[in-house]
């Protein structure tokens, strides 16, 4: 992939919150899809206080991640513009490459995800299961990692 496309899609990532959220600084948001231009660059949108989000962000990090965060109070202005399936929701929403990320998404799918470029609008993991990256803790549920699309229709992406 060239850096031209690279630098549209980071644009393109970041659209929907610079065109129509007066809270998000639409400079820095320019910024951000510029930085991005020269590598993998996930938006992270999250509440201030939520610690798992926190543990996630670092998750994507230790796995090559580039990662730029914006703490809102509100993120279901946000879930809504970027086309999260209702019900398929989760405690942060983010961004990378165009494509939709919602919730607790391993790094190693959203890599796949990145090398595969499925037509697909994202992958969401719903919920807050335990096990998840950011959700460790003394057990590990069974999750799925589903894929949707512009519809808002899902499929199983991967399980864990």
């Amino acid at each position: 992939m060239n850096r031209r496309r690279v630098a549209r899609l980071a644009l393109a990532a970041l659209l929907p919150v610079a065109c129509g959220r007066g809270e998000v600084d639409t400079a820095a948001e320019l910024a951000h899809a510029a930085n991005a231009a020269a590598g993998d660059t996930v938006v992270v949108y999250k509440t201030p206080t939520c610690g798992c989000c926190t543990k996630w962000v670092d998750h994507m990090r230790e796995n090559g991640f580039a990662v730029v965060t914006h703490d809102l109070d509100n993120l279901e202005p946000i879930k809504r513009q970027l086309g999260v399936p209702a019900g398929r929701i989760s405690c942060h929403t983010a961004r990378v490459r165009g494509y939709t990320l919602e919730g607790h998404v391993p790094a190693d799918l959203v890599q796949r995800m990145l090398a595969e470029e499925p037509r697909i609008k994202g992958l969401t993991v719903p919920g807050m299961p335990m096990g998840s990256p950011g959700m460790e803790g003394l057990y590990k549920d069974d999750f799925q990692v589903l894929s949707f699309d512009e519809a808002g229709r899902t499929e199983v992406y991967a399980e864990r």
